[in-house]
């Protein structure tokens, strides 16, 4: 198994090659610093910098850390399992255990200063993290937050201000911010505790994620299924940026404000685009692909299809589509790469602008 990555780099944080590019629009492999070349078991990007969990537990940061570029910061010996980041904080779970740092206070000694939170958990945690114990992991302070006794959490996504969760029973609850309709509920309301997307009733889910603004999911079925934002084409929608233009999308009918109509009289050609869907829509993928796998950039979303195939779309500005130039896409299209390089997509993690994929020999 190996992972590719491909995005912003403009820290160093997909450091391959020569140049100071900030994008690397084509997928490129990551690889260790460690002589031995040890796996690398989990990658997760943020804006400045990225981690890398290794199968001896130790962790990998590349990029802007501790205020100054790092190639490779090395911390060995932690029994690290996984890992979530943000650009002030570090979250890591290990194996009894969740710790958190501040990223300012990372140098590149190779050594961790002590924590400034930590949580314990049951050793052989079987969540999956985000989740933890009766509840879940947050970027921000307090950093734990519990779910109520009635739900029942398999999977959990955390988007820049709303959370997607997905139950045992493969049910679909929504919570945060809402304005651009990345809840799900048919508005632009925020809501402040979990709830079911009724829209979804009766459709059992697999997988979810969270982008920006905009969020995704999987039914058993392996239909994908995308709602709120889609300024940048991130749900595979028909998409046209303009100024002072909103369009609204419910139950399957365009409709736009005011303000937007007044201007727009006179261009009917902009009246199949949506910018917000507050409802869940049925996004198809190419030779009726089925799905596996999905997760979402700030405004970008992937897709890795029962047959190793990785699907893209949304905005492209810095190669993040992985398809070897910068448009942006309203559309999912085959990334070739994979499959010209006789590789099969196992996974893909999404962050801000930057996308990372694991790849194994193709059968």
């Amino acid at each position: 198994m190996v992972w590719f990555g491909f995005g912003f780099r403009g820290f160093g944080q997909l450091e391959q090659g020569e140049g100071q590019t900030l994008l690397l629009p084509e997928p490129v492999q990551i690889r260790g610093l460690d002589p031995d070349q040890k796996k690398i078991l989990r990658a997760a990007p943020s804006w400045s910098y990225s981690a890398f969990v290794t199968e001896d537990g130790g962790l990998l940061l590349s990029g802007f850390v501790g205020g100054s570029p790092q190639r490779y910061l090395h911390f060995c010996g932690l029994d690290c399992q996984d890992v979530l980041l943000s650009e002030k904080y570090m979250i890591v779970l290990m194996k009894d255990r969740v710790e958190c740092w501040n990223t300012g206070s990372l140098h590149p000694d190779g050594t961790l200063p002590e924590p400034m939170w930590k949580m314990a958990v049951s050793a052989g945690n079987k969540s999956v993290f985000p989740l933890v114990g009766n509840g879940y992991v947050l970027l921000e302070p307090p950093f734990f937050r519990e779910l109520p006794l009635t739900v029942q959490a398999q999977r959990i996504a955390l988007g820049n201000e709303h959370v997607v969760l997905l139950t045992s029973d493969g049910r679909i609850m929504t919570w945060g911010a809402g304005r651009h309709g990345q809840l799900g509920h048919g508005d632009v309301e925020d809501v402040w505790e979990p709830r079911i997307v009724e829209a979804l009733h009766g459709v059992p889910m697999k997988e979810v994620a969270a982008g920006g603004w905009h969020s995704a999911s999987i039914s058993e079925g392996g239909d994908i299924y995308c709602w709120g934002w889609n300024e940048s084409g991130q749900l595979g929608l028909p998409s046209k940026t303009q100024e002072n233009t909103i369009l609204y999308s419910c139950s399957g009918v365009t409709l736009q404000d005011a303000s937007a109509k007044e201007e727009d009289d006179d261009d009917d050609e902009d009246s199949g685009y949506i910018a917000v869907q507050s409802f869940p829509a049925l996004i198809d993928l190419p030779q009726e692909s089925e799905a596996s796998k999905i997760s979402c950039g700030s405004r970008h979303t992937a897709a890795v299809t029962c047959s190793g195939e990785l699907y893209t779309w949304g905005w492209g500005r810095y190669g993040q589509l992985g398809h070897g130039d910068i448009k942006s896409l309203d559309h999912p299209t085959r990334v070739n790469f994979f499959s010209q390089t006789k590789l099969s997509v196992v996974d893909v993690n999404c962050r801000h602008w930057n996308t990372f994929v694991l790849c194994q020999d193709a059968k």
